[in-house]
């Protein structure tokens, strides 16, 4: 037998920033039968769901919905929109941003990765200023798409990409604007029209509660009309297929059936709660957690308040410090799971996911978790994170 929940008492606290805790009436959803996917019923429940995430994405135009994780999304997204030996610009910010920028070289696409310079670039948000100036010395335009991540999960740190769209534009480039959001969407606010994004990329297992299984890809028409030139191979992630088998609420491939119950169920929840509400609680949980932080006499990765994520906030600890050991104590101490550092930062921070479904209480149960595992690891603490996220919850 598989001892998957097997806690001596109470419940698992999932505090890592995605996969982020899966909520009951989601998991009940997903146990329902599975249906025929060529079926009469499965058809309205696949227009009800583009419908949705079209809502949820901020746009009128198409949202594809894959069976895969956000790094097959990344994928789709770049296939379906460039040619062999194309020339894209990423912008680092984090282990993500980095990911991408692998995914795409192995692709055969051509890259410039650009950022401030070590671990430094890892503390801030994408600098538009860099990506204006980059686009204005490329007049010959070879330059076909700037990709940017919204949220960078490794960090901490959430980018204005409204910033980044103005300095394309300010730039007169013709360059396509790729973002990730997959861990933004539904945690953060995210507007893909407004904002001029071509291809919005995101997954299932962060702010829209489910578990991992689901990518999608938002496009533009300008996007749209990228993909019928562009000539990387594709099948699987093709979006000309899955476009018109969509018209009729269907795939050309099978569906994740039992993980789309999961997220109409989700997009139902996010849209009863309220967008704006949703996003306003985001915020409001990061800044306590955020207090604790502060109170602890410990520092935030992120160095830039105007771009602190709502979504999770990582924490520093003190020279010396091993954060894994720290989050291992925390783990088997308190049940409580915690994000580990990733790439430059491994070894120096964790991570404290709050987004999803999480509340007052459920951030609090984490703060006391990390407090108490810190206390007894050795780490002597300015003063109480626990009654300074009370006192901004407050």
């Amino acid at each position: 037998m598989l001892k998957l929940d097997q806690h001596p008492s109470g419940r698992h606290f999932l505090h890592i920033p995605g996969p982020s805790p899966v909520p009951s009436r989601i998991l009940r959803a997903i146990s329902y039968q599975t249906i025929d996917h060529r079926g009469p019923e499965f058809g309205e429940l696949g227009l009800q769901l583009l419908a949705g995430m079209q809502t949820i994405f901020k746009t009128k135009h198409p949202v594809i919905i894959y069976p895969s994780s956000g790094t097959g999304a990344w994928e789709g997204a770049l296939v379906n929109t460039l040619s062999p030996g194309d020339l894209v610009l990423m912008y680092e910010t984090g282990h993500f941003a980095t990911l991408w920028n692998k995914l795409a070289q192995r692709l055969g696409i051509k890259t410039e990765f650009i950022g401030l310079p070590g671990a430094e670039g890892w503390r801030h948000g994408v600098d538009a200023a860099k990506i204006e100036e980059r686009l204005k010395a490329d007049t010959g335009h070879q330059i076909k798409a700037v990709c940017v991540v919204h949220n960078e999960t490794s960090t901490g740190v959430t980018s204005n990409i409204a910033a980044v769209r103005k300095a394309i534009d300010a730039a007169k480039h013709p360059a396509l604007l790729m973002v990730d959001t997959i861990s933004g969407l539904a945690s953060a606010d995210f507007r893909h029209d407004e904002w001029g994004v071509d291809v919005t990329v995101s997954g299932s297992q962060k702010g829209l509660m489910l578990p991992p299984g689901i990518g999608f890809n938002a496009i533009s028409p300008k996007a749209l009309e990228a993909s019928k030139r562009a000539t990387l191979p594709k099948a699987y992630w093709a979006w000309d297929e899955i476009l018109e088998s969509n018209k009729t609420g269907y795939w050309p491939s099978t569906p994740a059936t039992n993980l789309l119950y999961g997220l109409h169920e989700a997009i139902e929840m996010i849209l009863n709660e309220g967008m704006d509400n949703v996003f306003a609680r985001h915020q409001r949980l990061a800044k306590a957690c955020r207090a604790a932080v502060e109170a602890w006499g410990m520092e935030v990765q992120c160095k830039d308040p105007a771009v602190y994520s709502p979504v999770l906030t990582g924490v520093r600890t003190p020279e010396g410090v091993d954060a894994d050991a720290l989050r291992k104590l925390i783990f088997e101490r308190y049940n409580l799971s915690l994000g580990t550092g990733l790439g430059k930062v491994k070894g120096q921070l964790f991570r404290i996911g709050h987004l999803g479904d999480c509340n007052e209480l459920s951030l609090l149960a984490a703060i006391s978790g990390c407090e108490m595992g810190m206390n007894r690891f050795g780490i002597k603490l300015k003063g109480s994170g626990v009654l300074a996220a009370q006192e901004a919850l407050q």
